[in-house]
């Protein structure tokens, strides 16, 4: 999770929400990272959890990431929940909730739906307030300067 937060305070540089994400193999090595490169890249899909699996897959070579946990510093949305599924991820591990947005058991659950035919572990709450903190002073850092509507 750590790796996860410096990447989350990388997305900074570019004004993007400080979300970071890696990917561990089955042996804990890490095979990808991503942050928030919306704004970046102009990308509605560039969330941290999408990049950081693009690049997982890519040094694998091919999309099913079998064994690999995806570590976020932020609860996923209903995309990134839904392409964690999709890669066929083992294990979801995240920091903070996302209480507006989250697919990972606050606003929705994507992955522990029994229709699906892929549920991966969930382990929450990781380094939360961190990740919560670096969430926190953006937004107040955005709404002072009137940045953000």
């Amino acid at each position: 999770m750590r790796q996860a937060l410096d990447e989350a305070r990388a997305a900074l540089a570019t004004d993007d929400v400080p979300i970071g994400a890696v990917v561990l193999s089955p042996s804990g090595d890490v095979v990808g990272r991503g942050r928030n490169i919306r704004e970046y890249a102009a990308d509605p899909t560039g969330h941290a959890e999408v990049v950081a699996l693009r690049q997982a897959a890519a040094a694998r070579g091919e999309w099913r990431l079998d064994g690999h946990t995806l570590v976020v510093t932020l609860e996923p949305c209903t995309m990134c929940a839904g392409a964690a599924v999709l890669a066929r991820v083992e294990r979801i591990v995240f920091g903070a909730f996302d209480p507006k947005a989250g697919a990972v058991g606050s606003l929705w659950d994507v992955v522990r739906d029994r229709r699906l035919n892929h549920r991966p572990e969930v382990l929450s709450g990781v380094l939360a307030e961190q990740s919560t903190g670096l969430l926190e002073d953006f937004f107040r850092r955005h709404r002072l300067d009137g940045s953000l509507s």
